[in-house]
């Protein structure tokens, strides 16, 4: 099993991002249709503040992390890069409480992906700490 790469792994966090941004797009709206539901003689469009907004982003950031980690191992950024992250040698998926701190290490701090650049087995700054690592795993093709 060879530990993915900064290339690979970027495109994942990239594609995981715009999934949270969707996410956060779908919660905006369901916030204004209910609004609107609400009271509709007086509608305006929310306006959550900036502190509000980046702490429902992280925490959407932290749970949409968590669960994919602990499920399957695998994000959507990572199905379509073909990678899965795993702990130990025999990679088995990440527990719970690996899963959340590993995601919360990865929202809070995102410039530790960046060691893998330079780590000869190429981890990140939450992969050394953690015992976690990214690997290949491309599904079989028959």
């Amino acid at each position: 099993m060879t530990n993915a790469g900064i290339v690979s792994r970027g495109l994942a966090a990239l594609v995981d991002m715009l999934v949270v941004l969707v996410t956060m797009g779908l919660l905006y709206l369901g916030l204004a249709l209910t609004t609107l539901v609400v009271n509709p003689t007086s509608f305006r469009f929310p306006a959550p503040n900036l502190i509000f907004s980046t702490a429902v982003t992280a925490v959407v950031s932290v749970l949409y992390l968590t669960v994919c980690w602990t499920l399957s191992g695998r994000t959507l950024g990572a199905i379509l890069l073909g990678i899965r992250v795993v702990v130990g040698r025999s990679a088995e998926r990440l527990g719970v409480a690996v899963a959340i701190v590993r995601a919360v290490a990865c929202v809070l701090f995102p410039i530790g992906l960046l060691w893998v650049a330079v780590d000869r087995q190429r981890r990140s700054i939450q992969d050394i700490a953690l015992g976690s690592r990214v690997i290949y795993d491309r599904p079989a093709v028959p």
